[in-house]
């Protein structure tokens, strides 16, 4: 009876084993990989498989290894497959670190749990890292959602996107609410393409007050006419710029100075492949600040010193505006101070 018991408890286990034996064999010599690579669950990394071909979910602690399925070299695991001699198959297994401690419990280096429903936790040799497990999407108005926003769902973790409507009850029925003015309701009708109404954000402020950082967008101008975030190279001004010394006698600001010769932009070691002379917002002596106020996007090439080339977009700047609405130092509503950029083309 007992006999019969530990088969239907083995019988399971080994055919498992068997079958990650069969897919896990040595590389060979020819790659072969699906059009698209797999989408990862919240907190597993998309990493190379051990013959160095196709792109794969990385295995997480404690599920099964081999030479191909690699285990998460982010979360500073290994394949420990005890004697290489006699096995091809392995468990994934922390490297020694320091652990971690949160809520009151330990965690090993390695180790994956949830902090809450929201988020999802690992810890790094003494570090920890989340992920969020809701949904970070962005919602734009529509005709048939005008006023979008997130509500909490009674007996659901995440928040959920619920349609208001710009109309309210009164006695005589439904009616507009005051004090809204109809031209400045939901999208642009003249965008509608294709069963898609295509709705475009503004470009955020640069990240960076002087050096290369980064703008950012949302738009849905797509072929599957859904939302997509875009991003930008951008430089307001160079760091460590004299430009008061070029502020003219009687004068209080520069606007928007244009460097006088050629410039390479530079980022992780690539230069771009062409010269530049680009404008830049200036400064001023009297406590107002210089933001960028009609810019462009252009596309731009990088070249590395391993002579890989990788495009990006970049904002140009056409004109600058100076004012007293200048964030302070440390300020967290820091783009909330920058005017508007209008005339963007891409």
């Amino acid at each position: 009876m007992f006999a019969n018991k530990e088969k239907v408890i083995w019988l399971p286990l080994l055919c498992l084993i068997y079958s990650y034996a069969a897919a896990g064999q040595e590389c060979s010599g020819q790659c072969s990989c699906p059009s698209a690579p797999p989408r990862c669950s919240p907190g597993v990394s998309l990493v190379l498989d051990g013959c160095g071909c196709c792109r794969v979910c990385a295995k997480q602690m404690g599920e099964l290894c081999t030479e191909k399925d690699v285990c998460d070299p982010h979360k500073n695991l290994f394949c420990d497959i005890g004697a290489p001699i006699s096995r091809r198959i392995g468990v994934c297994t922390a490297r020694e670190g320091a652990s971690c401690v949160f809520g009151g419990t330990v965690y090993k280096s390695g180790e994956t749990f949830q902090s809450s429903c929201k988020y999802q936790c690992t810890c790094m040799d003494g570090a920890m890292g989340c992920v969020p497990l809701c949904s970070m999407d962005i919602r734009l108005p529509s005709p048939d959602c005008p006023m979008p926003r997130r509500v909490k769902v009674p007996g659901k973790c995440c928040e959920e996107w619920e349609c208001d409507s710009p109309y309210k009850d009164t006695l005589l029925g439904p009616a507009l609410s005051a004090f809204r003015e109809e031209e400045t309701y939901g999208p642009d009708p003249k965008m509608m393409r294709e069963n898609c109404l295509v709705q475009t954000t503004e470009w955020s402020a640069c990240s960076k007050t002087c050096g290369l950082g980064i703008s950012t967008r949302v738009t849905n101008d797509n072929h599957e006419c859904r939302l997509e975030k875009q991003t930008r190279l951008c430089m307001v001004r160079p760091c460590e710029s004299q430009m008061e010394q070029s502020i003219k006698k009687g004068k209080k600001c520069i606007r928007t100075p244009r460097v006088s010769k050629p410039m390479k932009f530079e980022i992780s070691g690539c230069t771009t492949t062409k010269s530049y002379r680009p404008k830049f917002c200036g400064v001023c002596l009297d406590g107002r600040c210089c933001t960028p106020h009609r810019t462009t996007t252009l596309p731009m090439e990088f070249k590395c010193p391993d002579g890989q080339v990788m495009k990006k977009h970049m904002m140009f700047i056409k004109s600058c505006a100076c004012h007293y609405n200048c964030p302070g130092e440390n300020d967290i509503f820091e783009a909330m101070y920058y005017k508007k950029m209008t005339g963007d083309t891409a």
